[in-house]
């Protein structure tokens, strides 16, 4: 073929990007296939608003619907992200017998198995490099020149807003919503930043990731995902006196008896760790394999131009085997079909050791740390060292931060329960998990 067409849902900030990459290196991109690639549609509820490149007109159409029914499209691009329409127009491009490229990691990671399962029936791919990462090359790497390793562990920092966030906190001392509101007014964080500040959108892309790596379903609703929004510059300070750094991470983990252990919280990475220089918009990735041993992948998360260059490499690859005449490659993910994949359970997060760091408020009065002690020891955890801050202002609360040996959680939760019924307790106590041994 010398030619293959493509047809593009959403025309907003990426899916103007991908249009500025196809035309200025329109060359480039043929000499790697063999084919040109012509984006013939563009579909948007907007086609109007100037986004910042140059289109024929009549490429632009309101009506979707124009490209699911064109034969001459090969190839569609889904941009509009969320779960619905993209989930209904994800799938009309699939019972079309169009090959489809996308950057949903929130589709993929609530509705992939249903999506990769109409992609077989049909003997069509779902490429989705971008999802994961932006344009760290994270997933094809996984799926490609990894895939033979069994891998142990993968966790990383997947999210920029979260990073800037933390970034400034920690070399600043700016307040959470300070550098929020500067995070929305620069573009780094999206109107509504629920989806980031929360986690959400972490844990949408551990999903994705963590069944390449281990092969198996993973119950998006069952990822234990906690955001950044009650991370204070008070946690910040006393990780740092302790020698670590909080990170937003996602952590996926294949114990030793086959279990696995999914989650997304903050969390305390010792500053040896290459992680704890990844600041602002960076991400980073970090893999285990059996035979590879450690691999970090670091790169810009997201942007127009990153995004972009993902988006365009899952349409090479595809127009390669277009090109090529392959047909009815597995378009399972995972590499086998979706009736052999199993479910490897996952470990209940009451169940998960780890260190901890933890934060009380408590009276300045004789008693307390026997008291908070005491209900440790009773719970089974064991301190490691302890921080206590004089008084400010002549206030009488003050802070008590314990850093813990390895305990399991649902005994910290426990303790930290009955820590909380204290009378000499005046604010809600704060745990924060630490990492030592990230491999």
């Amino acid at each position: 073929m010398n030619e293959i067409k493509v047809g593009l849902i959403g025309f907003g900030n990426i899916g103007a990007g991908v249009v500025r990459l196809l035309q200025e290196n329109a060359q480039t991109v043929q000499q790697k296939v063999g084919s040109g690639i012509i984006l013939k549609r563009i579909a948007d509820l907007d086609i109007t608003s100037d986004r910042g490149v140059s289109v024929d007109p009549a490429m632009l159409t309101t009506d979707v619907n124009e490209i699911f029914n064109d034969p001459e499209i090969s190839i569609v691009i889904e941009l509009i992200g969320g779960y619905e329409p993209a989930k209904t127009f994800v799938l009309k491009a699939i019972e079309a017998g169009k090959h489809v490229v996308t950057a949903n990691k929130a589709l993929l990671a609530l509705h992939g198995d249903e999506i990769y399962a109409a992609a077989a029936r049909k003997g069509v791919e779902v490429q989705f490099e971008a999802a994961v990462g932006g344009g760290i090359p994270v997933l094809s790497a996984i799926k490609g020149n990894l895939s033979g390793n069994r891998f142990s562990s993968v966790f990383g920092i997947m999210n920029g807003t979260c990073n800037y966030i933390l970034t400034r906190m920690t070399q600043e001392g700016a307040d959470f919503e300070d550098v929020l509101k500067s995070a929305m007014e620069l573009g780094y964080a999206e109107p509504d930043p629920t989806f980031d500040i929360e986690g959400v959108d972490t844990a949408h892309k551990l999903a994705v990731l963590a069944s390449l790596c281990f092969g198996t379903k993973i119950d998006f609703n069952a990822i234990h995902t906690e955001g950044i929004t009650a991370i204070s510059g008070i946690d910040i300070r006393f990780a740092e006196q302790f020698g670590y750094r909080i990170k937003l991470l996602a952590i996926g983990k294949l114990t030793d008896d086959r279990q696995l252990e999914v989650r997304v919280h903050p969390t305390m990475i010792p500053l040896r760790n290459p992680l704890a220089d990844v600041n602002g918009v960076f991400n980073a990735i970090h893999l285990t394999g059996d035979f590879v041993g450690p691999v970090l992948f670091y790169g810009r998360g997201a942007g127009q131009n990153p995004t972009a260059s993902a988006i365009v490499g899952d349409l090479v690859a595809l127009s390669r085997s277009i090109s090529a005449g392959v047909q009815n490659r597995r378009s399972s993910p995972l590499g086998f079909m979706d009736n052999t994949i199993t479910t490897l359970p996952l470990k209940p997060m009451e169940e998960i050791i780890t260190s901890f760091m933890l934060r009380f408020t408590a009276q300045d009065q004789p008693g307390v740390l026997a008291g908070i002690a005491g209900v440790l020891g009773k719970n089974g955890i064991s301190i490691e060292s302890m921080v206590q801050t004089a008084r400010h202002n002549g206030g009488q609360a003050v802070p008590i931060v314990i850093k813990t040996h390895e305990a399991r959680e649902g005994a910290i939760r426990t303790a930290l329960a009955e820590i909380d019924s204290f009378d000499f307790i005046s604010e809600k106590s704060r745990l924060i998990r630490i990492e030592d041994n990230l491999e």
